[in-house]
């Protein structure tokens, strides 16, 4: 990460500048994070935002400019509690992927805001392997499970996939599910709270009508259990654009392209950043110019 103090001023300039454009036409602190979420990242990410709220000219909202592939779920919920203890309000950019992981993260705000090149994903959460080395995709795991326990009731499961069967680690499959279930546990919680907050009366289904506490929470639900189904998506990386989030979701998302100078901003700050750190090989950022590197 020293490598990152000899940025070229030019492109800082550009960030910096970008930057502040975003800030001011949604009125907020932009934050730029780019790279999985991991717990060893908290603390880093906690000292980041108290650093970023000390700073002159904090606003009430927070936007988080995320690109991610995803990865745990447990520091999340985490940092959503960090940033929600400082900020009223917190909205979500997402300029190419905020995947897993990074979908979930989305799902706490109170606004999310992407393109038609932009992309959400299912919420299969990734979980350290029995060595606790990698990050594996947990649903992955459950999926081939279940797979092979109804080839077994059936009697049509084959030698190898029952020796497969037989070797599997009740408790990490356990882990696994618990993994699945605490993704949903917080899309159930946030999205009422957050995103649904303003959600008043009904605009398709009894236009007009008033929205229950209950009707918010039964969406919440068929939203959380629909992002975690792999029958729908079939693959853990599966990119989710925005109008399949419209359609499939029925979940309101801001579109930046509405307004083509805030679209080249976020284009401009996040591109800038990304391809910048994708070329000198960096894996993680977090940035706001008045915190700096």
């Amino acid at each position: 990460m020293a490598n990152l103090l000899s940025f070229d001023k030019t492109i800082f300039d550009a960030v910096n500048e970008s930057e502040a454009a975003v800030e001011q036409k949604l009125n907020c602190d932009l934050l730029y994070y780019y790279g999985d979420i991991r717990s060893a990242r908290l603390s880093f990410f906690r000292n980041y935002v108290e650093s970023l709220v000390a700073a002159e000219g904090k606003h009430a909202a927070l936007a988080l400019c995320l690109t991610t592939t995803g990865g745990e779920v447990e520091p999340v919920e985490k940092m959503v509690e960090i940033i929600r203890h400082h900020y009223e309000s917190v909205y979500f950019v997402v300029p190419s992927t905020a995947l897993s992981a990074g979908t979930i993260f989305c799902m706490s705000g109170d606004r999310i805001y992407m393109d038609y090149s932009s992309s959400l994903g299912p919420i299969d959460p990734q979980v350290l392997d029995k060595e606790g080395k990698y990050l594996v995709p947990a649903l992955g795991y459950l999926d081939k499970v279940e797979e092979l326990v109804k080839k077994s009731q059936n009697n049509t499961i084959a030698p190898g996939e029952l020796a497969i069967l037989i070797r599997q680690d009740l408790a990490m499959l356990r882990y696994y599910e618990q993994a699945r279930e605490l993704s949903q546990a917080l899309l159930r919680a946030w999205l009422p709270k957050y995103k649904f907050k303003d959600w008043a009366v009904h605009r398709t289904t009894n236009p007009g009508t008033p929205v229950t506490p209950e009707q918010k929470e039964e969406r919440a639900n068929e939203i959380a259990v629909l992002l975690s189904n792999n029958k729908e998506w079939y693959s853990h990386g599966r990119m989710i654009g925005m109008e399949r989030v419209r359609r499939i979701l029925r979940l309101e998302i801001d579109d930046l392209g509405q307004d083509k100078g805030l679209l080249d901003n976020v284009r401009l700050y996040s591109d800038t950043l990304s391809e910048y750190l994708g070329r000198h090989g960096h894996e993680f950022l977090i940035y706001n110019r008045k915190v700096g590197v």
